[in-house]
């Protein structure tokens, strides 16, 4: 079979799936790996393997069996010392080894960006006890954030407003921590006027941004995404510097999902992921490529046209509320009739559901993203999942 360039994708989720489409497009040969069959990126590539990812052995034989040109991760929770293994024999780890490492990691990615390279950060402090979590509190004050340093689409995450709330919210985080470290970061809240996401990516002529994405969160996971996200210059301006100085830092090639906290003209780093960004699904219709278009070429070394622009477009989440095994979907047509602007609805064909898992999401597009996110969220509103 002719190919241009062999991928081994760790993790085979909704953003896994839209990347194997985009580099399929390029002639790619995509392997999709996840912890169970039938995940979404293997519904639409080459060839599968089933086995988790933290398990090293199984990950160092997959790699051997596919000799891809490139490893690249769609998951947080990967042995990533087995990354370190491989890059260090010749293979290709996306965006690099160092990237997954420290970025799996919130603890070491916040040592990096605060520590290292000097970006605006909130307080904050590492805890393994529930008294390293009292104690942490004490610093940060309240309200504040508890988190585990390892997990993904916020799992995992409480809000606490005074010291009656700690013991429920470092046992709610150790409850959905992923990997294998029994490790909490205890966060200032910022009171923040928005959050964005900035898609930044590092290519082999430089690095360039995506217009910023807003979004809103619940229970720690996103919601809703809108782009362009209105922003002051200034702001840019500063979220764009500290983005290229953690991204040059990490080096390699690819897509980076670079998250701030906005107040007025000041910006707060807070955390960043080495790949496409869930918030980022917003961009399958707001741009001319996509996040995971974008993340393909940076990767295989293709050229991207600059600047990089968006039209005024939205997402909202399709969620599930329940267990089951047994789905199926109503209201399609419905949903993609709402009026006021385009309307797009992407399924995600996971083959399972769990109270408030991410099933599908609405796209729209309209005159400007007020507009865009009203059409998005009835749209979302108007999927039914059905189960049996």
């Amino acid at each position: 079979m002719a190919f241009t360039t062999k991928i081994l994708l760790l993790g085979a989720g909704e953003l896994g799936r839209e990347f194997a489409i985009s580099t399929k497009r390029l002639g790619a040969w995509v392997v999709a790996c996840d912890a169970y069959d039938n995940a979404p990126a293997m519904q639409v590539s080459d060839a599968r393997e089933v086995f988790p990812m933290l398990d090293g052995a199984a990950l160092r034989a997959a790699v051997e069996k596919h000799r891809p040109d490139f490893i690249v991760p769609e998951v947080e929770a990967i042995r990533t010392e087995m990354l370190v293994e491989l890059e260090g024999e010749g293979f290709n780890v996306v965006p690099s080894a160092r990237a997954t490492q420290l970025t799996m990691n919130r603890d070491r990615i916040r040592d990096l960006a605060a520590g290292e390279l000097g970006l605006a950060t909130s307080r904050y402090r590492y805890a393994e006890t529930l008294e390293d979590v009292r104690a942490g509190a004490g610093h940060t004050g309240f309200p504040c954030v508890i988190k585990p340093v390892m997990s993904s689409s916020g799992k995992g995450q409480s809000k606490v407003d005074d010291a009656a709330g700690l013991e429920a919210a470092w046992n709610h985080a150790v409850a959905n921590m992923r990997g294998d470290r029994r490790r909490v970061i205890v966060e200032q809240f910022v009171d923040f006027d928005y959050e964005i996401t900035l898609l930044t990516v590092r290519t082999r002529d430089g690095v360039l941004f995506c217009p910023p994405i807003g979004h809103r969160q619940e229970r720690g996971d996103y919601q809703e995404s809108w782009q362009p996200a209105a922003m002051t210059d200034a702001a840019i301006a500063a979220a764009q510097d500290m983005a290229r100085k953690v991204v040059d830092d990490l080096g390699g090639y690819g897509l980076f999902g670079v998250e701030f906290f906005v107040r007025g003209d000041e910006v707060i780093f807070s955390e960043l992921s080495p790949r496409p960004h869930d918030t980022g699904m917003v961009t399958l219709v707001s741009q001319n490529l996509s996040e995971f278009d974008l993340h393909a070429r940076a990767i295989m070394g293709l050229p991207i046209p600059a600047p990089i622009r968006a039209r005024p477009s939205a997402s909202a989440v399709i969620l599930a509320d329940r267990d089951s095994a047994n789905l199926r979907y109503s209201g399609l047509a419905d949903a993609l009739v709402v009026a006021g602007g385009t309307v797009d609805v992407r399924l995600f064909g996971k083959p399972t559901s769990r109270p408030w898992r991410r099933m599908g999401v609405a796209l729209a597009s309209a005159g400007d993203t007020d507009t865009a996110r009203r059409i998005a969220g009835e749209a979302a509103g108007r999927v039914r999942i059905e189960y049996g």
